[in-house]
């Protein structure tokens, strides 16, 4: 960790020297889900291949770029598309975007991804407020030598998702009158989805929704000191009893399906960061 300091400031710089403005919001859209990206305006789009240590997705449904520019008015920074830990990269790496963010002036990550259903009232199309996660990548970002610049040695996880937040958002599902869950998100490192006997395991422990990513992007948040709103997309259906293959195909699909309800959450939360 120790060596991510000034590697974040080389990143910075270019950054802000393509963007004049202060981010107060950042947000990373998870597979399928980068249409909320089109809203922004006076944008500036920087492909993270010119970006100095930032890694390139090879993720279906990732366009792999940053995109600056006002949503709602609101100067904020969007990652259309992240990492993976199957993908080969370390954790540090994957979660390195979000130290940037934070140095950007991002005091908020809004962080997304498209997920399996384990909750049996669940169904596809329908989004999650991520209350909790179970980490079960098998690393941690901060494992190393702590940087105090960058945050604490023992950051507190008792509340990483921050509440008032996951409040709010529920608000926001209920006015608009969608369905929007409230659960436990747990991660895996992939790339295969789970057995049924895992799927059983997941939802014993205690987890609605399963996927690959956000994580690791969480802890780096919280030990940066960021507010954070998670949001999952349910994009398939794990029932052991009833499991039906899934493909990316309609992973994706069903993904863009709950697009609506997942700007409406985004935007909801970045018109409050605006007023505060």
């Amino acid at each position: 960790m120790l060596d991510q300091y000034d590697k974040i400031t080389e990143a910075v710089a270019v950054i802000a020297g393509r963007w004049a403005l202060r981010p107060k919001v950042g947000v990373i859209l998870g597979s399928g889900l980068g249409a909320v990206a089109e809203a922004v305006t006076d944008r500036v789009t920087i492909p993270y291949g010119e970006i100095p240590h930032f890694a390139t997705s090879a993720a279906p449904g990732h366009a792999g770029q940053l995109v600056c520019g006002l949503l709602e008015g609101v100067p904020v920074v969007i990652l259309e598309g992240r990492m993976h830990a199957y993908e080969g990269h370390p954790l540090a790496q994957i979660t390195f975007p979000v130290r940037v963010l934070k140095r950007l002036g991002a005091e908020l990550l809004v962080v997304t991804n498209a997920c399996g259903g384990l909750n049996p009232n669940f169904r596809t199309g329908d989004v999650m407020v991520i209350d909790d996660h179970i980490n079960l990548i098998g690393g941690n970002p901060l494992i190393g030598l702590n940087d105090d610049r960058l945050g604490p040695r023992f950051p507190d996880m008792s509340a990483p998702y921050t509440p008032d937040l996951v409040d709010a958002a529920l608000a926001v599902a209920r006015r608009e009158n969608f369905v929007c869950h409230r659960g436990v998100y747990a991660a895996v490192t992939g790339p295969n989805l789970e057995t049924r006997a895992e799927y059983r395991f997941l939802r014993i422990i205690g987890a609605d929704a399963i996927g690959m990513s956000t994580i690791p992007e969480v802890i780096v948040a919280v030990h940066s000191s960021m507010r954070v709103l998670g949001i999952s997309v349910i994009t398939d259906m794990c029932l052991p009893d009833a499991l039906e293959a899934a493909t990316v195909d309609k992973i994706l699909a069903a993904a863009r399906s709950a697009e609506p309800k997942l700007r409406a959450l985004i935007l909801a939360a970045v018109r409050d960061a605006g007023r505060g």
